[in-house]
C-alpha cells in the first residue's frame, strides 16, 4: 500500500467543512459571485414558527450567479446545518426558479449551466405536501435545463442526499461525489424503522457507506466521479463535467439498462456490496435501449 502524501492532505482546504455560502462561492470564478434571494430578503419559510422551529432568513438554499470557467453558471447550495438540509416550500422554489432562470438565459442565448450542491435527508416533515409538490417542480426544472446546458450535482459532505432531493440527483447532467457522500432514495435510519434490523442496520456506519457511500455509487455508475474532499479537486470536476457538454442520452433516460440491472439482482439472495459494481461500458445488458 502506498504511504499517504500528508502534505497535500494537510495542504487541501476541505469542501466538506465550509457552509452552503462558502460551498456556492468556492466553486464560482473568483469575484464573479453574486447572491441572489439572500439572507436580507428575508425569504424565510411562514410554516415553521408556529411549529416551534426558528426558520432562517435564507430558508436553507443559497443561489449564487457567476461564472465558472469564464462561462455564465448557477451555483445552488443547501446548508446541510438547516433542518438536515430538509426542503420545504420556499427553499424548493429557489432551487426550481433558479434553474427556470438558466433555463430563459439558454433560450435567450445565454449559455448558463448549473451546479446542484445537494445536502439534503429530503422534504421536511414539518411542510409534508408543500415540501414535495416543490421537489417536483424542481425535478421538472432540472429537466428543463439539462436538454440546454449541463446540470451538474454535488454530494461531498456525510449528510449525503436521500428522499425527493436523491431524484433530482438522479436527473443531473453528471453527477460528482466524495468518498464521504452518501446517496439514497431511503436513508438508513427510515429503512430500518420500516422493515427492520435484518433489512438495514442503521448504526453499521461500513454497511451504509459499502451501499450509499460515494465510491460505492460510482462503481456501480449511480455517480460519474470520485473526487476528494477539496476544494481546488471538485471545482477542477465541476468544471470538467461542464466542458463535456449536453450528452446525447441522459442516464435517467437508459431505461433498458437500469432495469436490466435491478432484474439480475435476487432480492431472497443479495449480492455482497462488492458485487454491485455496473458492467464495464461498451457491453450493455440486453433489454437496453
Amino acid at each position: 500500500m502506498t504511504a499517504p502524501d500528508w502534505e497535500a492532505l494537510l495542504g487541501r482546504t476541505s469542501f466538506i467543512e465550509l457552509d452552503a455560502r462558502a460551498r456556492a462561492g468556492a466553486l464560482l470564478d473568483d469575484g464573479t459571485a453574486r447572491e441572489l434571494c439572500g439572507p436580507f430578503d428575508h425569504l424565510d419559510s411562514p410554516w415553521l414558527e408556529p411549529q416551534g422551529v426558528v426558520p432562517q432568513s435564507d430558508d436553507g438554499v443559497v443561489v449564487v450567479r457567476g461564472r465558472l470557467d469564464g462561462r455564465p453558471a448557477v451555483a445552488i447550495a443547501i446548508e446541510q446545518a438547516f433542518q438536515g438540509g430538509g426542503i420545504g416550500e420556499v427553499s424548493g422554489v429557489k432551487i426550481a426558479s433558479a434553474l427556470s432562470l438558466a433555463t430563459r438565459d439558454n433560450r435567450d442565448g445565454i449559455p448558463t449551466s448549473a451546479v446542484l450542491l445537494l445536502e439534503s435527508g429530503g422534504v421536511r416533515l414539518q411542510e409534508a405536501n408543500l415540501g414535495l409538490a416543490t421537489v417536483a417542480e424542481v425535478c421538472s426544472a432540472v429537466l428543463e435545463l439539462r436538454a440546454h446546458q449541463p446540470v451538474i450535482g454535488v454530494i461531498a459532505g456525510a449528510l449525503g442526499c436521500f428522499g425527493g432531493m436523491s431524484i433530482a440527483a438522479g436527473l443531473c447532467t453528471r453527477l460528482i461525489m466524495t468518498a464521504e457522500g452518501r446517496l439514497g432514495l431511503n436513508g438508513p435510519e427510515v429503512i430500518e424503522s420500516e422493515a427492520g434490523l435484518a433489512e438495514f442496520d442503521a448504526s453499521d456506519r461500513t454497511l451504509i457507506w459499502s451501499i450509499d457511500g460515494g465510491a460505492q455509487r460510482v462503481r456501480t455508475a449511480l455517480a460519474d466521479a470520485l473526487v476528494l474532499d477539496d476544494v481546488g479537486a471538485l471545482r477542477s470536476a465541476v468544471i470538467e463535467a461542464v466542458r463535456q457538454g449536453v450528452p446525447g442520452e441522459h442516464r435517467s433516460q437508459r431505461i433498458g439498462e437500469l432495469r436490466a440491472r435491478v432484474e439480475a439482482v435476487d432480492p431472497a439472495h443479495p449480492p455482497e456490496p462488492s458485487g454491485l459494481a455496473a458492467p464495464a461500458k461498451g457491453a450493455p445488458p440486453e433489454g437496453d435501449g
